[in-house]
């Protein structure tokens, strides 16, 4: 329905009939929708503008980052026909190996956002396995197992690095450092005092250790609060040889205040050198600063996944979900195809899961529940599986109704349903508020609008086009 032009235009090349905007008006509109997209933290009361609230801000930036995990569960899901119930395990996995690359191994964001993405979609391939005996419900039950083996595993025996039931601190993205605006050696037991922090031009602190004869030299790092930063900040990327001796840390210094470096020489020692830099780095630790690498990477994956199906492997995609057996007798690799759409499907997740793991800066596998999987195949029945706007629908509807609309309904709900059910304690109706209205939203999509918003919004483009003979 898409491909229907208004009266009077026409295709006259193949590229005309190929362009995914098919008139100038649909380019139009489509660039001022991204424009006034990276428009609005300008106008947050954080921003210069002050004309709305910064919750508006974050609750952007939450859908851009769930659209794309629904998105990657569209092109598994919508074009392919495999179901699955462990999108959010694969989400964890980009998140945790993403923080863990971080901390760990001095991985910056921009180098730890695709390892992690590729990461996550070689293990969606491992649990993509089963879609070659299996499919329907029993592939469902197939990937439930990784919903709940994958948890598992990032809670017991990776404990060690990615804490386990403790929430794990993700350290911010940032641009640089930039060239040094400071360079000086430290000496034995003489500390080096210093201002520092800035919320956007972050300092970014690092010492060399040089020669040293004898006993390596204690170093310390205080922070505004007289606190020694551990070398296990997530803040905090230590340096060491092959002997395991240290040669060196760097600090993202993101509290404003005075910061002091101290080397003491122990017993032993008899020389050390050693310089601290300086430099300045852009960061992203605020939530504004986020939205400007969630929202446009968001924009490009959607724009992305709707080509991936245009191409000859979506629509392999789409022939394996209308009728495998007939895709197989046309030569097509069901199998292979298969195993691409949960790999493509993982990296998806993988990609989201790293961006949330960022913008909360703060990590917990109760953010990974099995409910969020259940609550992303919810996001696309509502919006529409098998759309390349399906997503973007379904995930703006949901979390509108959950962060929106229910707290602006619930002192309303508060008054009338313990009147009409005084048999139940204001307790239970008080926790029971919330997954009665999802439910309800889900029921009445599924009753009225089984296609979807996507379904919807394409009838309504097409009735548009062909005024004034829509019917």
């Amino acid at each position: 329905m898409a491909n229907i032009h208004p009266a009077g235009v026409f295709d006259t090349t193949y590229e005309e009939d190929m362009s995914v905007d098919r008139t100038p008006r649909d380019k139009l509109w489509k660039n001022l929708a991204f424009v006034a997209l990276l428009l609005v933290p300008l106008l947050s009361v954080s921003g210069p503008l002050g004309l709305i609230s910064d919750q508006y801000v974050g609750l952007i930036a939450r859908i851009a980052i769930f659209v794309i995990a629904a998105q990657g569960l569209n092109i598994l899901v919508g074009y392919t026909g495999q179901i699955s119930l462990g999108h959010a395990a694969f989400m964890a996995i980009g998140a945790y190996s993403s923080a863990i690359l971080a901390r760990e191994l001095g991985f910056t964001f921009w180098t730890a956002l695709p390892v992690s993405a590729v990461l996550t979609g070689l293990i969606g391939l491992f649990f993509g396995l089963p879609s070659l005996r299996v499919k329907g419900f029993y592939l469902a039950m197939a990937t439930l197992a990784a919903q709940f083996i994958i948890p598992w595993v990032l809670r017991y025996p990776l404990e060690g690095i990615t804490g386990g039931t403790r929430p794990l601190n993700v350290p911010a993205p940032l641009i640089g450092p930039f060239a040094s605006y400071a360079d000086d050696p430290i000496d034995d037991a003489t500390p080096l005092v210093f201002q520092a922090g800035d919320p956007y031009l972050v300092d970014v602190i690092s010492l060399e250790l040089g020669r040293v004869d004898g006993a390596q030299p204690a170093i310390e790092l205080r922070n505004p609060s007289g606190d020694i930063v551990p070398p296990g900040d997530f803040n905090m990327t230590v340096f060491r040889d092959a002997d395991g001796e240290l040669t060196g840390f760097s600090y993202i210094a993101t509290k404003p205040g005075e910061y002091a470096v101290t080397a003491t020489a122990e017993a032993g020692a008899t020389a050390f050198r050693a310089r601290v830099r300086r430099g300045k780095a852009l960061s992203f630790a605020t939530e504004t600063a986020m939205y400007y690498i969630i929202v446009p990477l968001s924009v490009f994956l959607m724009f992305l996944a709707r080509n991936i199906a245009r191409t000859r492997t979506g629509r392999a995609f789409i022939s394996v979900r209308d009728n495998d057996l007939a895709a197989e007798l046309l030569g097509i690799n069901v199998f292979g195809y298969k195993l691409r759409a949960f790999f493509l499907s993982a990296v998806y997740a993988g990609i989201a899961g790293c961006l949330l793991a960022y913008e909360r800066n703060s990590l917990s596998l109760d953010m990974f529940r099995l409910d969020i999987s259940i609550e992303m195949l919810a996001m696309l029945i509502i919006g529409g599986a098998g759309y390349p706007l399906g997503a973007l629908f379904g995930v703006t509807f949901i979390r509108v109704l959950q962060e929106a609309a229910i707290p602006a309904l619930r002192p309303w709900l508060l008054e009338i349903l313990p009147v009409l059910f005084p048999f139940i304690e204001v307790v239970n109706i008080t926790s029971a508020i919330n997954p009665i209205l999802f439910g309800g939203a889900l029921i009445v999509f599924l009753v009225l609008e089984p296609r979807g918003i996507a379904h919807r919004w394409e009838v309504l483009k097409v009735a548009w086009k062909i005024r004034p003979y829509a019917y």
